[in-house]
């Protein structure tokens, strides 16, 4: 059987650089999840190691393909020294947990929730997962095998949580875009939403 951690963990370093610091969180019940840092000159970047180890399954289904099923880790970039986001290592753990943990399918356009800031300071305690295929290319495993998908995170604050309920992904992404917020500020205030 294929080693999918080595595979992703290759990835990341090819598209990412060399990690600087790296830490695992075992949930009960579940496999280790690390998470992995990467610093670009004012840029962090933590993506989750482990949770591509077993596919996603449908929480519908009585039986979970151990083989086939979507696959998948999390990124998430933020600007360097403006807030203490080391400490957004374990809300990442959770996040990447959640699909053996509460049986979730994670893809673009879903809200993630953690119950608490994601790091000290933090008006976030939520993210949207982004489209894949950016900042880390997908990568193709042996068929029957779904590809690992490289998923970014981009936080969002309670209002624009709210907001991304009723109106969707899409309408959220694009007042991003027309109010020109800088989705990496770890500080930053939420967009307007009149």
């Amino acid at each position: 059987m294929v080693d999918v951690l080595a595979l992703v963990e290759a990835r990341l370093r090819t598209a990412l650089g060399e990690p600087d610091a790296r830490a695992a969180v075992t949930f009960l019940g579940t496999d280790r999840i690390e998470v992995l840092r990467f610093t670009d000159g004012d840029i962090v970047r933590y993506a989750t190691l482990g949770m591509s180890a077993q596919p996603m399954a449908d929480p519908t289904s009585a039986l979970a393909d151990p083989v086939k099923g979507p696959r998948a880790e999390l990124v998430l970039s933020v600007r360097a020294g403006l807030a203490d986001t080391d400490k957004v290592l374990r809300p990442l753990a959770v996040l990447a947990a959640s699909p053996q943990v509460e049986g979730l399918v994670v893809a673009p356009g879903a809200s993630l929730d953690v119950g608490e800031p994601l790091w000290p300071g933090a008006p976030f305690s939520s993210v949207l997962v982004a489209e894949a295929g950016g900042l880390v290319e997908d990568l193709e495993l042996d068929a029957p095998m779904d590809p690992v998908r490289f998923l970014p995170l981009l936080p969002m604050t309670t209002n624009e949580a709210a907001w991304k309920r009723v109106r969707g992904a899409k309408e959220l992404e694009e007042r991003w875009l027309a109010g020109g917020t800088d989705l990496r500020d770890p500080l930053r205030k939420s967009v307007g939403l009149d």
